[in-house]
């Protein structure tokens, strides 16, 4: 009799409201399943991308349950704004910087953190300036300054990961590089801007009020920095000293898995920026921790990171696709379809606009600072920049999100606006642009050079960045002995002479410390793959 009432226990345990959420959750499951089966189905395509994919899937999933539900819901699933933020976006952003291509990230240092920093300061500037200017004379609702602002921070963040879905590494591996580079540096500063935006009193406009949002933005990307390095060498040090794979590789994945996870929660709990803080980490595990760790523990790792990032980023886009349906957003804008339409068409012009403020005039910039011709952008290269940064995706539709609604709901017509539009601009930009852009960037560089023509100065820059003195020296020839002074070194080439001091800094005193490659002869290095090395 007790195992009878135990049973009829287990079995009254769901709810009717319970075993809805369970069919919901297998069907959302089942439907991230076939994502990626006809993802991989038309991977060989080169047009049609998983972003791609996903959305469609959750468009036509949001109609037929729109339809089945008499136009009452198009949602599997509801879920708080703040999911996106705890647990699918740490993922993206901590793979990112995990599997980063240092060689290439560090050589393009300057330029990228000028089109990922400035030149998302000066997005940020022009989409919040047209947005207060152009949505305030068409009457969408009440909106605050505020609003306006996180509209300029919400619209400056790129996807990367869907533009890079369309370059070929191999065919233009220094464009890969800016765009993969600027897109995580751009991501980091769209919400660093954003959490700076949300303390920001706007109750008194003044020079002060100016004063306070610049030391906000300084203090959240310093403070954020800082943490993720501390946690990132933490992680390197506990795991270098008591050398977990000696006994268990899971508890090495598990260590590393949630040390990483802590450095965001904890930048969330000071109130600091959780996704620089995780980028960062992710960094520095790679640089130091992931070296630590035994082969079979470098293998899990990495493709660990990879997967839950692909899985959160088919995600976000599957959500996006079935809530682009969701008639309680719609409803507001239902009566004034050409006005919704009008507003989507004005965000999506100064988005265009605000890249092309900063990609041309930057380039300038850039090229003036370089000597060789090689290295300088050409008119095309600049046109490829501009367009392969127009895609919005999952932190656009995040941040939009956590400004505009409440667990996933909202009441008021001007914050309705805002989400459909962002949702439309997405759905533009993913499939129309992403659609473009691979016959465009072979329209733009019909051969592999383009960009990898520019790479030819690459070897005296990796130099004396990526070899030894002896190295140099073999590569070379014959040095000449009439030096030039390191004052003069550090004017002509900056990139280069402070990370020549970086590295003698990390091979004298952080590695031997914190370990990294080549100096844990216990754990032993893959011959192949595992993150990128300087």
């Amino acid at each position: 009799m007790g195992l009878d009432a135990v049973a009829r226990l287990g079995v009254n345990i769901l709810s009717d409201d319970d075993q809805v959420s369970v069919d919901s959750i297998t069907l959302f499951v089942a439907l991230l399943c076939g994502c990626i089966v006809i993802g991989h189905l038309l991977e060989e395509s080169r047009w049609i991308n998983d972003s791609i994919t996903a959305l469609v899937i959750g468009l036509c999933t949001g109609g037929i349950i729109l339809l089945t539900t008499k136009g009452k819901s198009s949602h599997l699933l509801e879920f708080d704004e703040q999911l996106f933020f705890i647990y699918v976006l740490p993922p993206i952003i901590f793979n990112a910087g995990f599997q980063v291509k240092k060689k290439q990230f560090f050589r393009n240092f300057v330029t990228i953190m000028l089109f990922g920093a400035v030149g998302t300061l000066i997005s940020f500037s022009i989409i919040s300036f047209g947005a207060k200017e152009l949505l305030g004379k068409l009457d969408i609702g009440f909106l605050e300054l505020q609003d306006y602002l996180a509209i300029g921070a919400i619209f400056s963040a790129t996807d990367s990961v869907c533009t890079l879905q369309v370059l070929n590494q191999d065919e233009t591996p220094r464009l890969y590089s800016l765009v993969f580079g600027e897109g995580v540096v751009n991501d980091a500063t769209s919400v660093v801007l954003f959490n700076a935006i949300q303390k920001l009193d706007l109750s008194h406009i003044n020079s002060r009020a100016a004063l306070v949002f610049t030391g906000n933005f300084l203090y959240l990307f310093l403070a954020s920095t800082f943490l993720g390095v501390l946690i990132g060498l933490l992680s390197a040090y506990l795991i270098k000293k008591i050398y977990l794979g000696r006994h268990s590789t899971d508890r090495e994945v598990a260590l590393m898995i949630l040390m990483a996870y802590l450095s965001y929660v904890m930048a969330e709990l000071f109130d600091l920026s959780g996704i620089l803080t995780v980028f960062i980490c992710g960094i520095v595990m790679s640089h130091y921790t992931w070296h630590n760790v035994t082969v079979n523990s470098k293998v899990t790792t990495r493709h660990a990171f990879a997967t839950l990032s692909f899985i959160a980023e088919i995600f976000i886009f599957l959500y996006v696709g079935m809530d682009a349906l969701d008639i309680e957003k719609w409803r507001f804008v239902k009566d004034s379809p050409g006005k919704s339409v009008g507003i989507s068409a004005a965000l999506l012009g100064l988005v265009l606009v605000g890249r092309a403020c900063f990609v041309f005039p930057l380039s300038l910039l850039s090229n003036c600072l370089k000597r060789s011709e090689h290295d300088k952008f050409g008119l095309k290269q600049q046109v490829t920049l501009w367009w392969a940064g127009l895609m919005r995706g999952s932190v656009s539709m995040a941040l939009a999100y956590n400004q505009f609604t409440r667990f996933g709901h909202t009441q008021q017509p001007g914050n309705a606006v805002m989400i459909t539009s962002t949702i439309t601009i997405v759905l533009f930009s993913t499939v129309v642009f992403g659609l473009i852009t691979k016959p465009l960037v072979r329209f733009l560089l019909p051969s592999s050079q383009g960009f990898n023509n520019l790479i030819s100065s690459e070897q005296s820059f990796a130099r004396p960045l990526l070899t030894n003195g002896q190295e140099v020296e073999v590569e070379m020839g014959n040095v000449d002995p009439l030096r030039p002074s390191s004052l003069s070194i550090l004017l002509k080439e900056p990139s280069h002479t402070i990370h020549n001091h970086w590295r003698r800094f990390d091979d004298a005193f952080m590695r031997p410390l914190f370990g990294g490659r080549g100096f844990v002869p216990d754990a032993p290095e893959l011959s192949k793959g595992g993150c990128d090395q300087y």
